[in-house]
């Protein structure tokens, strides 16, 4: 019986995998990297160990510091809850050779599942229905340009091993498959430290649908519906709901059947994931995800049931507790991925320091969120920018899209740019209301990615400068013999104050604005008759305000600005801090506008930096495999001779 258990993962799925565990009275160890020393994982373990080095390469995904940590601590059985080492058969081996149980599917699992172009030989052996596919062996294009026709385009280049959207390219015509092809295979030996590439027939907006399976040690393997991801930004999930919309229970009961048969074959032990593509009432397998998912709350809510301590108690060797004819949903869920990154410029990654973090977690018509962070904490470059999964429960449909996004625009969210104002505008999206989600959702409604603000701007603003100078009085009690923008010399003009918000920067002008019991903490804001009730936090010099459906940042420009505030280097700087995997010109080649020069990563995507201009490469100042900050520059460019 397992009485110790090694959660080998950080952030929000550790902290699901340890709060499971005390229910069941196993005692819990974390595993920290040097970035993660004060996160909540750690300090709500019973022991933890620290591993040496910042990155997910020396640390996480670290087999042997992963078992030395379980020696230490005496841990008799090991979680690995999603992505690192969850999928890695070679892991599940070594874990089984240690002495230790390991809470997921036996390795011989793992592996079938685990590459793409063997599983859907195994899916099709099993009378699962695949799409045309071929893999790519060699190193001719013509070799896969022959592949490509045969397959038919549009089509994908995806990576064998892995997943994540990472390695790969949507390829329309052939013209543009050689580039796909090693574009995808430079980054799936990056990501996977494997390029073996397949092609596979695109459909073209089809629905992204899956089945959760569950099979124990003793034979039975039965499923738990479907949930429909298909609203996606660069093929990962944003939005997720059980049960789907666009499935019927007759299609429920032909894929689960589907699912199941596939696990039957496999001998599957623990919770698992068969992924469809649905267009129309035709489905068609995509991968099975052996391990738990991300969005697996959805299914625990419609169904009454706790996925990690089911996975806990398969691997001690428990049967299930109930038969697929007990197996019965009730009401509808979704979920939302709240992410540090600004869907207004491309999805890119903002991490940084996440001032104020506090949302309503109580009472009976609470969301369920799974935090990342607590009421602070850093969203670190290292890793994926997931903040926090939310969830909503309800009888309908309708009310838990209602209920998501009022729960997600009161919530006090500081610090870096998130997704959270785009996810209020899907849940209350007309189309999303009627059901049509499909993987080109976003692509659809560009729009929602920019949504206007709920607040007029003016109210915020308004807010931002009445509680800030009512702040300064606080905190000096000489500030109120003078008013903002005071002047010494007779005569001289007041300055301007010019103040930088979501639109840029702006002089106040608040006429007609009424403003009434004005703190450092808020104020009551009148414009055209309507009140809004802003409330306002200062931090690192930033005025946030937030009125319980509009959100937005606002900042004092000094008057005197630093004398390295224009400072630079004359060539691209990188946007996001993040490791250097391409250098792609040399000192004294010349380069043209627009051209690749430097390719980043960080949180899981490539950052390419691009020329502004014309000229001379002086100065390349970074290497492949080099850590750098944000606003480094990378390359110094010099005029044309």
């Amino acid at each position: 019986m397992i009485s110790t258990l090694l959660v080998a993962n950080r952030g929000e799925i550790a902290r699901r995998v340890i709060r499971a565990a005390r229910t069941l009275g196993v005692r819990t160890v974390a595993i920290y990297s040097e970035p993660d020393a004060d996160a909540p994982h750690v300090a709500e373990a019973d022991r933890a160990v620290a591993l040496r080095g910042s990155t997910s390469a020396e640390t996480y995904l670290d087999a042997e510091q992963v078992l030395a940590a379980a020696r230490a601590t005496g841990a008799d059985a090991v979680h690995p809850g999603y992505g690192f080492l969850s999928e890695n058969a070679s892991f599940a081996r070594a874990c089984a050779g240690a002495g230790l149980t390991w809470v997921g599917p036996d390795p011989a699992s793992i592996e079938a599942m685990g590459v793409k172009h063997t599983a859907k030989a195994l899916a099709r052996e099993a009378g699962v229905p695949t799409l045309p596919d071929a893999l790519l062996s060699g190193d001719d294009p013509e070799e896969w340009t022959r592949a490509g026709e045969h397959v038919g385009f549009p089509l994908l280049v995806k990576a064998s091993a892995g997943g994540g959207g990472s390695g790969m390219r949507e390829v329309r015509a052939p013209d543009a498959l050689a580039d796909a092809v090693r574009s995808a295979r430079a980054e799936a030996a990056r990501s996977f430290g494997d390029d073996t590439v397949f092609l596979e027939r695109l459909l073209d907006a089809p629905r992204h649908i899956e089945i959760q399976v569950l099979g124990d040690a003793h034979g039975h393997v039965v499923h738990l519906g479907e949930r429909e991801c298909s609203i996606q930004r660069r093929h990962q999930k944003v939005v997720e709901e059980a049960p789907s919309p666009a499935v019927s229970p007759e299609l429920r009961e032909r894929m689960g059947a589907t699912a199941v048969a596939l696990a039957e074959k496999l001998g599957y032990v623990g919770a698992g994931t068969v992924e469809f593509l649905l267009d129309e009432d035709r489905f068609f397998f995509l991968e099975m995800n052996t391990r738990l998912q991300v969005e697996h709350p959805v299914t625990e809510e419609v169904h009454g049931v706790d996925l990690v301590a089911l996975q806990v108690s398969i691997a001690d060797g428990e049967p299930l507790p109930f038969a697929q004819a007990d197996v019965r949903p009730r009401g509808h869920a979704i979920e939302v991925r709240l992410y540090a990154e600004d869907p207004a410029h491309d999805d890119r990654p903002s991490p940084g320091t996440l001032h104020r973090y506090r949302h309503t977690s109580s009472g009976d018509d609470a969301l369920r969120w799974e935090d990342a962070l607590g009421d602070h904490g850093e969203v670190s470059a290292f890793y994926d920018p997931m903040i926090a999964k939310v969830i909503a429960h309800a009888p309908t449909r309708t009310a838990a899209a209602r209920k998501l996004a009022a729960g997600l625009a009161q919530a006090d969210i500081h610090g870096p740019a998130t997704n959270r104002d785009l996810l209020v505008a899907v849940l209350r999206d007309p189309d999303f209301l009627a059901g049509e989600t499909r993987t080109d959702f976003l692509e659809r409604h560009a729009d929602l990615r920019t949504p206007p603000p709920a607040t007029p701007r003016v109210v915020h603003l308004a807010a931002a400068v009445a509680c800030t100078s009512a702040a300064r009085r606080e905190h000096d009690p000489l500030a109120h013999l003078a008013p903002p923008g005071w002047r010494l010399l007779r005569g001289a003009p007041r300055p301007a104050v010019t103040w930088e918000g979501p639109d840029g920067e702006v002089v106040p002008a608040l006429g007609g604005v009424g403003l009434r019991d004005v703190t450092p903490d808020g104020a009551r804001v009148t414009l055209d008759g309507v009140e809004y009730r802003c409330r306002v936090a200062h931090h690192a010099g930033v005025a946030y305000v937030d009125d319980g459906e509009g959100h937005s940042a606002w900042r004092e420009v000094p008057r005197l600005p630093a004398p390295d505030a224009a400072a630079g280097g004359a060539g691209p700087v990188s946007e996001v801090p993040g490791t250097v995997v391409e250098v792609l010109v040399r000192e004294g080649e010349h380069v043209v506008a627009g051209q690749k020069l430097v390719v980043l990563e960080a949180m899981k995507m490539e950052h390419p930096a691009l020329a502004a201009a014309d000229g001379v490469v002086e100065t390349v100042h970074v290497a492949v495999g080099q850590y750098v900050e944000a606003h480094a520059t990378l390359v110094t460019l010099g005029a044309h001779e």
